[in-house]
C-alpha cells in the first residue's frame, strides 16, 4: 500500500511538471479541446476485441469491435504498472509519444489506449443516425473501461501463465476524456489505484459564459476592446449582404448565420487556448489604432491561422455537414454534439454583457441546433448528469483534477 501510494504521489508531480511545459490552457471551444500529438506515436499498431453493445441490458447480447493499442517496451513483467490512457471524443489512431510514454519508462509501466464507442473504427453502426446513436453515453463508455480492463489483466495473466493476479491500474485523460478518467475511479473504485485527470469537465453546465469571461480576461482591455467591435461590425455586414462578410472569412457555405458566428468566436478563443494571443491580438489592436478595417484583419487571422495553419475545417461548423449520418470518414463532429446535446451542455453562450461573442450565440441557437440535427426530444440533461457523476463534489478518493492555465 505504502509503494501504491509513493507511486501515485510521483506521478501526480511528474504529470503535473510535465503538463506545466505542454498546457494549452483553457480547454474547451466549441468541441472540448482535442488535443492533437501529430504522427509522433509509440505505436499505431491496431488491436481489436468484441465489446458489448448495451451493458446496462440483461437482454441484449450483441456485440461490436473496438480498437485498442497496447505498448510494451518499457514494461516490467509481470508485476509493473498499467496504464490506461483513456481516447475521448475523436478518432484514436495511436499511443502518442507524450508525458504517458515518460512515466511508462519511468515507472516500468505498459501503456493501453482505447478508442471511444462510435469514434474513428469503433462504431457499432454504419449508420449513425438519431435513433442508433442511444448506445452513445459516457456511461455505457465507462462500461467499456470496465470490461476492456479485466479482459487486458485476464489476457495479461495467460501470458505469464498466472491466475487471479491483478497489476496496478492507473487511468489518465484530458478534457472530457480526463473527466471519463475521474468517473471511472468514482464508479469502478476496485479496478484502479488511482486517476489523473487533467482539465476534467466533470461539471455538466447548461450555459457555460464561464469560457468567454476567461478569454476576455486572457485577451486584455485592448485586444477585448478590438474583438467586440469587429464583432458588432460583423453582425452589421450580416444584415446587409450575409454572402459577402461570410465569403470573406471563407466560409460562404454556412448558410445559418449563428454557425458563422460560432466559427469567428472560436477563431479569436483558440488564439488564447493555444497561447499565441499575439497571433490574433497584434494584427488587431495595430488595425484600431491606424483607423483601418478591423473585419480585414480579423479574416487575414481567421484564414491564415484559424482555418490554414491551425487547420481546422469550416464544415465542422455546417449543421448540414453535422446531419451526415453515414459512418464512413470523420463523424466526430456529429457524435460530439450528440454527446453535447443529451448529457454535458457545455452552451458556450455569450455572456449578457462584455461579452466576447455574439449575443445571436444564445440558448436558443444551442437548442435548435440539437433540434435540428437529432430531431424532436434531444436537450442535455445536465442536472441528470451532476447527479449521477457528482460534479465538482465528485466524492471518489485517489482522483488528481488540476487545471493549467498560460
Amino acid at each position: 500500500m505504502r509503494e501504491l501510494r509513493g507511486m501515485r504521489l510521483a506521478l501526480v508531480l511528474t504529470t503535473l511538471s510535465l503538463l506545466f511545459l505542454v498546457s494549452n490552457g483553457l480547454v474547451t471551444s466549441r468541441f472540448l479541446q482535442r488535443i492533437s500529438h501529430g504522427s509522433n506515436f509509440l505505436t499505431t499498431d491496431e488491436l481489436w476485441f468484441n465489446q458489448t453493445l448495451d451493458h446496462f441490458s440483461p437482454l441484449d447480447h450483441r456485440k461490436f469491435q473496438q480498437r485498442y493499442y497496447e505498448f510494451t517496451d518499457y514494461f516490467r513483467l509481470p508485476d509493473g504498472p498499467i496504464f490506461l490512457k483513456i481516447c475521448g471524443e475523436s478518432s484514436c489512431d495511436g499511443i502518442a509519444n507524450d508525458y504517458i510514454g515518460v512515466l511508462a519508462k519511468k515507472f516500468g509501466a505498459a501503456v493501453v489506449s482505447l478508442e471511444h464507442r462510435y469514434y474513428g473504427k469503433s462504431s457499432p453502426f454504419k449508420s449513425l443516425r438519431t435513433e442508433n446513436l442511444k448506445y452513445l453515453s459516457s456511461k455505457q463508455a465507462l462500461s467499456d473501461l470496465a470490461v476492456f480492463r479485466q479482459y487486458y489483466q485476464e489476457s495479461l495473466n495467460v501470458k505469464v501463465n498466472r491466475s487471479n493476479v491483478e497489476n496496478s491500474w492507473f487511468f489518465f485523460g484530458v478534457s472530457y476524456s480526463g473527466a471519463l478518467s475521474a468517473w471511472f475511479r468514482l464508479k469502478f473504485p476496485h479496478l484502479t489505484c488511482g486517476s489523473l485527470a487533467s482539465s476534467a469537465v466533470v461539471l455538466a453546465v447548461y450555459n457555460f459564459i464561464e469560457f468567454d469571461r476567461q478569454i476576455g480576461e486572457s485577451a486584455g482591455a485592448e485586444c477585448k476592446a478590438a474583438l467586440q467591435e469587429v464583432n458588432g461590425l460583423v453582425e452589421q455586414r450580416l444584415a446587409l449582404d450575409g454572402y459577402a462578410v461570410k465569403s470573406l472569412f471563407g466560409a460562404a457555405n454556412l448558410k445559418i448565420d449563428g454557425d458563422f458566428l460560432y466559427l469567428l468566436a472560436d477563431a479569436a478563443a483558440i488564439a488564447f487556448q493555444y497561447g499565441n494571443p499575439d497571433r490574433l491580438c497584434s494584427p488587431l489592436v495595430q488595425a484600431k489604432k491606424d483607423g483601418e478595417d478591423l473585419v480585414n484583419a480579423f479574416a487575414t487571422y481567421v484564414k491564415g491561422y484559424y482555418l490554414g495553419s491551425f487547420g481546422t475545417n469550416v464544415e465542422t461548423y455546417n449543421q448540414q455537414h453535422l446531419k451526415r449520418t453515414n459512418s464512413a470518414g470523420d463523424t466526430s463532429d456529429r457524435l460530439w454534439w450528440f454527446q453535447v446535446c443529451t448529457e454535458v451542455a457545455y452552451f458556450q453562450v455569450a455572456p449578457s454583457n462584455d461579452s466576447l461573442r455574439s449575443s445571436k450565440i444564445d440558448t436558443e441557437y444551442h437548442l435548435d441546433l440539437c433540434k435540428n440535427v437529432f430531431g424532436e426530444g434531444i436537450y442535455p440533461d445536465v442536472d441528470a448528469t451532476n447527479i449521477y457523476y457528482g460534479g465538482t463534489k465528485i466524492a471518489g478518493s485517489n482522483i488528481d483534477l488540476f487545471t493549467l492555465y498560460s
